[in-house]
């Protein structure tokens, strides 16, 4: 490679280290969005809680309907533990 060539590589890779982007906030800000969601979604989640168990008597009327299961869940007519 002759120097001419040398000499325009370097100066083509200091050029690309020199220019960067800039960041449309501070870094930090990106920890603090991403935390400050997961808090909303996790504030959503919590609102759903125990949502079955707001109807009265809404556990009884399934087992019947589903096959006779108590209001765990759990079948009475299966044998075993």
């Amino acid at each position: 490679m002759s120097m001419v060539a040398v000499s325009m590589m370097v100066n083509l890779v200091a050029e690309a280290e020199a220019h960067h982007n800039e960041l449309p906030m501070p870094a930090v800000m990106f920890g603090v969005v991403a935390a400050v969601v997961f808090a909303i979604l996790g504030f959503v989640m919590f609102t759903y809680r125990d949502v079955a168990n707001r109807r009265p008597g809404a556990n009884s009327s399934s087992a019947t309907q589903h096959g006779g299961a108590d209001a765990h869940g759990h079948d009475s007519t299966a044998s075993g533990h």
